[in-house]
């Protein structure tokens, strides 16, 4: 229990858990050493130099003529201090003062404010005497300087072990930015340095990365040639077909035509990583060209909230978004909604496009399975408005993430239906 509530005070960086671990032993070893010292060594010694003067001032005050001899000056107190005095930074001041009342009965005041003198006031039958000594007779000399002289170093070497430090976590941090980096479909350079495991880690990323690369490749390598070869005898098959009578070919051409659909839904979901530059693009201006496309075409599409604090560019993939913007929106007015409302709200770390229908919607339990490729949900949506595969959301999944961001559905309050979320990471 413990633990887990100090862990939540904790650092949660690299570089904030390395200077913690880096800082606290320092940290204690200079506070138990300072302590040991102190109490041990300047304690000890402040007791036997306050033993040795409390008799020699005691001698004094007897024998006022031995005074000069003896170190002290030996004056009659005109003001007496209303209570002892030393300063807060003195680290011995009050054990002095502790003693010379312990070791003298006869005092009345230590004053020990004025640089390196003691000035002692005690009364000797009728006479009260002032005696002004060397500090260094009762204690130590400057016994902070010690704890400086601890405290510089202690400073000093940590700043160096930092130094050190940060120039091992960098290899690190480069290495966790690539993968960020890769993940949000950008190619970032990135060399292996470091120590031989941190080099080791960057090597077998970029060999996974470079792996990716070519899968992706081959992919995109093998959807040309299905496009390619398939496209070819579906040509061949209409050409066919338009030699045959209306009435004889006409569920034949709706096969055909379905087919091209299924062609078409194929390619598109290989093809999410399109555009794959990222490019500075104005989220409102791209916004308003997917809804004046849709109003074109006569679909009853508008614009929802638009919150957007200046007009600063957004990398992004423009064709991409276009296309997720799109399969939402042929989505919402397919499967039994009217209308279509798109909002944009950009934050300090995200930007978000919220497409929302008023549609039956998709019931929560089975949001996470209608982001599955090829999947159709029955219960959900009118499966009868359309000839869709069960792409279309599996496409604007894989969209968001190639731009380092997810797709969230959940109800919409405005029109009551569905609301999809294409949250984009900045």
């Amino acid at each position: 229990m413990i633990f887990k509530r100090l862990k939540t005070y904790m650092p949660r960086g690299l570089y904030g858990r390395a200077a913690l671990i880096l800082l606290l032993p320092v940290i204690t070893l200079q506070i138990a050493v300072t302590i040991s010292f102190v109490q041990k060594h300047f304690a000890g010694m402040t007791g036997a130099l306050t033993v040795s003067f409390s008799e020699t001032a005691i001698y004094a005050m007897t024998h006022p003529e031995a005074a000069p001899s003896l170190g002290l000056e030996l004056t009659e107190a005109e003001t007496i201090p209303d209570a002892d005095r030393w300063h807060f930074y003195d680290l011995t001041g009050a054990q002095v003062v502790a003693n010379l009342r312990a070791k003298i009965p006869m005092v009345r005041a230590v004053d020990l404010t004025e640089e390196n003198a003691v000035i002692l006031y005690a009364d000797a039958g009728a006479q009260t005497w002032r005696i002004r000594s060397d500090r260094q007779r009762v204690s130590a000399a400057n016994p902070h300087q010690l704890i400086v002289l601890l405290v510089l170093t202690g400073l000093l070497m940590t700043v160096i072990a930092f130094i050190f430090l940060r120039n091992q976590l960098r290899p690190i941090t480069r290495l966790a930015e690539a993968a960020t980096e890769f993940g949000k479909g950008r190619l970032r350079p990135y060399t292996p340095a470091g120590a031989l495991e941190v080099r080791a880690a960057g090597t077998a990323f970029l060999e996974m990365r470079a792996r990716i690369e070519r899968m992706n490749q081959s992919r995109n390598l093998m959807f040309s040639g299905i496009s390619h070869d398939l496209r070819t005898p579906l040509t061949r098959l209409k050409l066919a077909l338009s030699f045959l009578d209306d009435a004889e070919a006409e569920e034949m051409r709706k096969d055909v035509q379905d087919m091209e659909h299924l062609i078409d839904a194929f390619l598109e979901y290989g093809r999410a990583e399109a555009g794959a530059v990222l490019t500075p693009t104005d989220p409102k201006s791209l916004l308003l060209e997917v809804i004046e496309a849709n109003e074109r075409s006569g679909q009853n599409v508008g614009i929802g909230r638009v919150e957007l604090p200046d007009d600063k560019p957004v990398p992004m993939r423009p064709l991409s978004i276009k296309r997720a913007l799109e399969n939402l929106i042929q989505n919402g007015l397919r499967y039994g909604g009217t209308r279509v409302e798109i909002s944009i709200v950009r934050t300090e770390r995200t930007l978000r496009f919220e497409v929302e229908d008023n549609g039956p919607g998709i019931r929560a339990e089975a949001r996470d399975e209608a982001m599955k490729p090829f999947t159709r949900l029955d219960p959900a949506r009118n499966q009868n408005a359309g000839t869709g595969v069960g792409l279309g959301l599996a496409i604007v999944a894989d969209i968001a993430r190639l731009h380092g961001g997810v797709l969230r559905l959940s109800d919409s309050t405005t029109l009551g239906g569905l609301k999809a979320e294409i949250v984009i990471a900045l």
